[in-house]
């Protein structure tokens, strides 16, 4: 079998395909999210824990509105269906970048969706177990007893789904360096001495990603960014060194 790419293909095959992995990777969220839907109550449990654990006592979430506990339920489930899906998702999208790859490259399907799952689901267990609790007890210290939170259920789930799913996103920062220095984007050297730059942006990146302006949350977010370029860095070394022996 030939180690090329596959022959340079019209820009109509690649939009059927794009629109064929999007379309599956719908049906599985949609699914996924039918599934969840019926654990509603014991995922919001679950989700607001971090919260609830550090709220003073009798105190509770609220909504505002008449479809409003409706509509969280139904973005608490679409958030799990996400979560449940994600392995699914990541082969659709190794499959629609795959005709791209050499043939030797096409054999790292299983280490990329497995890797990428891993790495997602530890950043939202990271930030989830990590980050929160700490975060909304350092908020609920302002509490007294003339100043009390009322807190509704929809600014919770709004600022607790978005960080999760960020620290989900940042935490695959090592398979997309793997994969950009695969095919001669970045290499191992240039991210190197690129390093002062690389922090300087990844401290940008948490203070727009956070849904606070909080420098707890930020540095939460910025030192396992760091640690996860520099984990970046090493795989790309090793990637190369591994291409170069192929080469030889």
């Amino acid at each position: 079998m030939s180690d090329l790419p596959n022959e340079k293909m019209p820009l109509r095959f690649h939009l059927e395909e794009l629109r064929t992995r999007l379309i599956r990777s719908l049906v599985a969220v949609g699914a996924a999210m039918g599934g969840s839907y019926y654990f509603r109550e014991e995922l919001m449990a679950i989700i607001t824990r971090p919260l609830v654990s550090v709220m003073p006592k009798g105190s509770h979430l609220i909504f505002t509105g008449l479809p409003e506990a409706f509509l969280n339920y139904l973005k608490i489930s679409l958030f799990s269906a996400l979560v449940i899906s994600a392995p699914f998702i990541l082969y659709q999208l190794w499959k629609f970048i795959s005709p791209g790859l050499y043939a030797s490259e096409k054999k790292y399907v299983v280490p990329f969706v497995l890797s990428s799952t891993i790495l997602f689901s530890g950043g939202v267990l990271f930030a989830y177990f990590l980050v929160l609790p700490p975060a909304f007890g350092f908020f609920m210290e302002f509490s007294t007893d003339f100043l009390r939170p009322m807190l509704t259920l929809r600014e919770y789930l709004s600022f607790a789904t978005r960080l999760l799913l960020a620290f989900g996103v940042i935490f695959e920062i090592p398979v997309v360096i793997f994969f950009l220095s695969r095919i001669g984007v970045v290499s191992a050297r240039t991210l190197s001495r690129q390093r002062k730059y690389a922090i300087l942006i990844i401290f940008i990146l948490a203070a727009i990603l956070t849904p606070t302006p909080d420098a707890f949350t930020q540095m939460m977010m910025a030192l396992p960014m760091i640690v996860l370029y520099e984990a970046g860095i090493l795989v790309a070394r090793w990637g190369e060194k591994k291409a170069r022996r192929q080469d030889q």
